[in-house]
């Protein structure tokens, strides 16, 4: 996984329970990296795992729970530091459709041996969408929290439901979005 996916991890957990409390986390976990992480490096997703169980033990919620918060984060991370990708969507749906044939595309450029998570979306209504989510890692609550903020930014709210799927040795699910309300411009 790129380091920026790290980097990004800590500066939450930093937010979330300390510098001290993270010092501990890295001391206290066994990390190939030993806990130094560069934005262009690249790293394993056990390691990336490992930290996001210390972390949540830290702060008092699930695994799960710290990578949808964490998914969140990344989004509106994203949102700041890369708001060309945003120009010229009005929707929430409009964003998630791009991710695969937009935003993929150009992050392959910047890192050709960035392995992504795959999407493929299709809109069910103009009040409905679909995201299946497939990745070799465990990141379906990282990838909900992801949906949730895009979302809030477009200030829409929607109801998300998330079904399992696994596929070709990847493991993901369908999120079946239903719009019900957006807010005026």
């Amino acid at each position: 996984m790129k380091g920026v996916v790290f980097v990004e991890l800590l500066s939450l957990a930093d937010s979330l329970i300390g510098e001290d409390a993270v010092d501990d986390v890295l001391n206290s976990t066994e990390l190939a990296s030993g806990g130094a992480y560069s934005a262009v490096g690249n790293y394993s997703c056990g390691e990336l795992m490992a930290l996001i169980d210390g972390l949540s033990r830290h702060a008092g919620t699930t695994p799960d729970k710290l990578q949808t918060i964490f998914g969140k984060w990344i989004f509106r991370r994203f949102a700041q530091t890369h708001a060309p990708f945003m120009e010229g969507k009005e929707t929430a749906f409009q964003m998630l459709d791009s991710i695969e044939n937009e935003v993929h595309v150009e992050v392959r450029k910047l890192y050709p041996d960035a392995e992504l998570p795959r999407f493929a979306t299709r809109y069910l209504s103009s009040h409905s969408f679909e995201m299946i989510y497939l990745s070799e890692r465990p990141l379906v609550d990282f990838c909900q929290g992801m949906i949730e903020a895009c979302i809030e930014h477009f200030g829409e709210t929607a109801s998300v439901l998330r079904t399992p799927v696994r596929s070709d040795g990847c493991s993901g699910a369908t999120f079946t979005m239903r719009l019900t309300s957006r807010q005026a411009a």
